[in-house]
């Protein structure tokens, strides 16, 4: 999620044995804040993910495995980075929602509900959706009829059916590092299973993903048809928060979209 403020106050430390790490903080950061990126990261991990070791973590930190930024993306990065994408999402689960059964997380400093559910449509509309933009309507943040849309999106409005995939859940540019030798990490998620359009659709959102990049996926792991009229459903989440945490421009835009997504 953009914005460094709502992330934690990142630094450089050293540790005892001499070498670098990178630590978040955040004095008042809610609860289980900072655990619950560390148990995305884990999942990742497990799934083949290149992601930053966890070295320690606690209420009011993390502390990762430093990574050492250096090439400017290329075809070849961009490609790779499809692929790697791709090997991710076929990464599947038993249940939609959080990766460990908890209902806790994070969207950016957000709180959202990855209680696991049986179908998608309960997660990502009733779960998510209807809650962060009841919120954003209580603030006054988002047009009274922004509820009532985000309570008409039927579940075919998601796509075809499939099995719970793992997803980093929150894929904007500013989440992928590249290392000095052209390798991708990921970082910052908010890793849950769910639905693949969901990265997509973020990926678009902020942008930072060359074509390469979907055509390298596409390649590696086809996606259903009409999946680009979909984008717009699964921007409504990450545009919602937006306009939760920052104001602004964002009320206009997730009105928008939650427009374009109940056409």
């Amino acid at each position: 999620m953009s914005g460094m403020a709502i992330t934690g106050t990142p630094r450089r430390i050293t540790l005892e044995d001499g070498r670098p790490a990178f630590r978040k903080e955040l004095a008042d950061a809610p609860p289980e804040f900072f655990a619950r990126e560390a148990v995305g990261l884990r999942a990742l991990a497990a799934a083949g993910a290149r992601v930053p070791a966890v070295l320690d973590v606690a209420a009011d930190h993390i502390t990762l495995e430093w990574v050492e930024q250096g090439t400017h993306r290329s075809a070849m990065t961009e490609e790779r980075f499809g692929q790697e994408l791709a090997a991710l999402h076929r990464t599947t689960g038993e249940a939609y929602g959080s990766t460990d059964g908890e209902s806790t997380a994070y969207l950016g400093a957000c709180p959202i509900d990855l209680t696991p559910t049986e179908t998608w449509w309960e997660s990502w509309v009733e779960r998510r959706l209807v809650p962060l933009v009841r919120r954003g309507v209580e603030r006054g943040v988002l047009d009274p009829d922004s509820l009532e849309r985000a309570e008409r999106i039927a579940p075919e409005r998601l796509g075809p059916v499939g099995p719970p995939t793992l997803v980093h859940g929150d894929l904007w540019g500013g989440n992928r590092l590249i290392d000095t030798k052209g390798h991708d990490w990921l970082i910052d998620p908010c890793a849950h299973y769910g639905h693949r359009e969901v990265d997509l659709a973020m990926m678009q959102l902020f942008g930072g993903f060359s074509g390469r990049v979907y055509a390298a996926y596409a390649e590696a792991f086809p996606l259903a048809d009409g999946w680009q009229e979909r984008v717009a459903v699964y921007q409504t989440v990450p545009l919602v928060v937006h306009s939760l945490l920052f104001g602004g421009g964002y009320d206009l835009e997730a009105t928008s979209m939650l427009v374009a997504a109940t056409r």
